[in-house]
């Protein structure tokens, strides 16, 4: 029970959406440091190809650019297949990407709900049934293909800023993954969901410069979290050690999720 063969995730075959900034770019730098394969997708080429090549250079692991705009069902099956082309079985999908919306509630756009409910849970559901029969390529009893998705603890308590999609959303897929596991886990897949506070992201980067302080404060541990934080959550999920973890929800948000109400935004 040596401490690389328990958490280790060299040579696997990883797929993260969303991978090329953000919480997505933390999992996949993560990955690639410690011997993974990495396949990178975002709506962005260049972004997707500058991180790529960047990650394969430091090494150990491999980064591989595959652009896809998720959005649309057509390119959640080319993703899919792309996969399929090159690899022929996926040992981990990492559903991340995601989109927002803020606005007040008489005025919230029916267009923004959608394109968020679309994108955060629906094609989540789209490119796991696509990718289904890689990750069964993948998988063995003892060492099961895995499923992660990017969830919010915004998806489990109410946020201070009017974003009525988003965190719906993510409470559906906080679900979503639980029915998911329930339902699949005996092709041996687990799936899991991990409920981010707040990170350095282009989504939270406005929040953060607005009220910064504010959720620092609101954090029992006093700061943001660090890429350290959320990569190696995602590892210990996808290495021997969280083998047996399913259908669960890990929140890696300093404890914000557990500070007394009275003392909250």
């Amino acid at each position: 029970m040596d401490l690389n063969s328990l958490f280790g995730v060299k040579d696997k075959i990883v797929l993260i959406t969303g991978g090329s900034r953000g919480i997505g770019l933390m999992i996949a730098t993560g990955f690639v440091a410690n011997g993974a394969k990495v396949y990178i997708s975002s709506r962005n080429k260049d972004a997707c190809d500058k991180v790529a090549k960047k990650l394969s250079d430091k090494g150990p692991g491999k980064a591989f650019s595959i652009p896809a705009d998720i959005q649309n069902l057509s390119e959640v099956k080319r993703l899919a297949g792309e996969i399929e082309k090159r690899e022929g079985k996926l040992h981990v999908l990492i559903n991340n990407a995601g989109t927002n919306w803020g606005a007040p509630f008489d005025s919230y756009p029916d267009e923004a709900f959608e394109k968020v409910i679309n994108l955060n849970v629906k094609r989540i559901f789209s490119l796991t049934q696509a990718c289904l029969p890689l990750l069964e390529k993948a998988a063995s009893s003892k060492d099961p293909a895995r499923v992660i998705n990017i969830g919010s603890v915004d998806g489990i308590y109410t946020p201070f800023l009017e974003t009525y999609a988003y965190p719906t959303s993510k409470a559906a897929l906080h679900h979503l993954t639980r029915v998911m596991a329930g339902h699949l886990s005996n092709r041996q897949i687990t799936f899991n969901n991990i409920a981010p506070g707040p990170y350095e992201s282009k989504m939270m980067a406005k929040t953060l410069n607005d009220y910064g302080e504010i959720i620092r404060s609101n954090v029992p541990l006093g700061r943001i979290g660090a890429p350290e934080d959320i990569a190696g959550t995602a590892i210990y999920l996808s290495s021997k050690a969280g083998a047996f973890t399913n259908g669960a929800t890990i929140s890696v948000d300093g404890g914000s999720l557990v500070k007394p109400s009275s003392s909250k935004l």
